[in-house]
């Protein structure tokens, strides 16, 4: 009757073992995802830069451009600056996306960088308005995804909350928006007059946390089992001192 009694508890800590171990196993595969691409960002982010063309053509084949250096020559249209909402070594503030128009007549998105609440508006930057032929290298990103809890976009208001290219790219106007390249470059470091915007704060360092979690997961599983077997070892003792009494009431007492 013993062993009937472990059934439920046996199926049911058989169960919660499997489901931790299989969250184990996934953190271990997110783990190695992440390695990759933090591999990746090292690599892309001390390679040879390459050309806006070239860049567009690695876009059109797989769309996987993010961290590659761009080299870009050319003027910034500083009257059609977005500001994208950002905080950088704690302090909140907004980015400084203006579109840069090649002297082939290409046109793309510059992240040149961060300004805190002080300097958003244009006039309190005047010398970091940068006027004339400019020659920079930047890292390409793809849009970023919208999360749960990121703000709207006030396209009105020109306050951005996330990188989403295509309606930066529309907000421009429609002659140039159409020559307009499909990702943000966003300026490495560099000397800036006035200091602002500060270009160069990209976030490089990704966090990987998951063979901690996964050891977690496993932990945790071997403790539902180490109970369990405690659990059943109590039980079965209990169970056989039981069926003692029950022999010795049986026999009665002797003569």
């Amino acid at each position: 009757m013993a062993y009937r009694a472990l059934a439920l508890p046996f199926l049911t800590t058989l169960i919660g073992a499997l489901l931790l171990m299989g969250l184990g196993k996934w953190q271990l595969d997110r783990r190695e995802w992440k390695r990759a691409i933090v591999e990746r960002i090292e690599t892309r982010t001390h390679g040879e830069p390459v050309s806006l063309s070239e860049a567009r053509d690695r876009w059109e084949k797989s769309q996987d451009i993010d961290y590659t250096r761009v080299l870009l020559v050319g003027r910034f249209l500083h009257q059609h600056e977005r500001h994208l909402y950002g905080i950088v070594d704690g302090l909140p503030g907004w980015k400084v996306v203006t579109p840069l128009q090649t002297t082939n007549g290409d046109i793309v998105l510059v992240d040149r960088g961060f300004v805190p609440e002080q300097f958003k508006l244009p006039e309190t930057r005047q010398a970091g308005q940068i006027e004339g032929v400019v020659e920079l290298t930047g890292l390409a990103r793809a849009s970023q995804v919208r999360g749960r809890f990121t703000p709207a976009n006030d396209v009105a208001a020109n306050r951005w909350f996330n990188r989403d290219v295509p309606a930066l790219t529309a907000s421009l106007p429609a002659d140039m928006a159409g020559k307009t390249a499909p990702f943000i470059v966003e300026a490495e470091a560099g000397p800036v007059p006035g200091n602002w915007p500060r270009a160069g704060v990209t976030i490089l360092k990704v966090s990987n946390r998951h063979l901690e979690y996964a050891l977690t997961w496993f932990a945790l599983a071997a403790a539902l089992i180490i109970v369990f077997v405690v659990y059943a070892r109590n039980k079965l003792a209990s169970g056989a001192e039981d069926g003692t009494d029950a022999d010795i009431a049986e026999r009665g007492p002797s003569v």
